[in-house]
């Protein structure tokens, strides 16, 4: 069994460094979607730590902004800024794109020429959701195939103590870490444009 864990919001100085400690610690890899605006001289650095150690570096905008709205020539600024920081960093582009609030629309989907990713989440931005809150819906309701959606933004420590958990108990239950592209990869599955996948092997076009 496989599930990919994902996290959304970064990078930072503060969080990312603490999920990559326990990444690191269970020798696992994840995938990091990040927001253009957030990358600095600092943050880049530890994206690039998060790189070099296997993890995989995907778009989440540059700004962060709901998207459905914005002409085909916002959305290419939107990502086409984030891709060439990501590159920057890495010297990969980013192959899979989370649409910032989950807010899709046809123009985004025919813009986009990468793979879109939801994920199974578990309210891990609000803060009043207890890190045990969180270790109980992942865990409760985890299939082969999922993609997880957390977040390592500024602050969200409850996240960073859920995942101490997460990650041991689903190693017992069998399941191996893989980053989005080995999810697609080791499923044998093709990615189909204008699907938004929260599990490699759904078949409907939305979660």
């Amino acid at each position: 069994m496989r599930v990919a864990l994902t996290f959304d919001d970064g990078p930072n100085t503060v969080i990312t460094p603490q999920v990559l400690d326990i990444l690191a610690e269970h020798q696992i890899v994840a995938s990091f979607f990040l927001i253009g605006e957030r990358i600095d001289e600092q943050s880049a650095q530890v994206a690039r730590r998060a790189f070099d150690m296997g993890c995989e570096i995907n778009n989440h905008s540059v700004t962060h902004s709901f998207m459905s709205q914005m002409s085909a020539a916002d959305i290419r600024r939107e990502i086409d800024t984030c891709s060439e920081q990501i590159i920057r960093i890495t010297g990969q582009a980013p192959l899979f794109f989370r649409p910032p609030y989950i807010d899709v629309s046809d123009t985004l989907f025919d813009t986009v020429d990468l793979t879109f990713i939801c994920g199974v989440g578990c309210e891990d931005w609000v803060p009043e959701v207890t890190a045990q809150q969180r270790i109980d819906r992942i865990l409760s309701s985890v299939r082969d195939g999922d993609i997880l959606l957390l977040h390592d933004m500024v602050g969200n420590v409850n996240t960073v103590e859920a995942i101490r958990t997460v990650i041991p108990a689903l190693k017992e239950r069998g399941f191996r870490f893989v980053t989005c592209g080995q999810l697609f990869q080791e499923a044998g599955v093709t990615p189909v444009r204008g699907r938004l996948y929260s599990n490699v092997y759904q078949t409907a076009d939305r979660p």
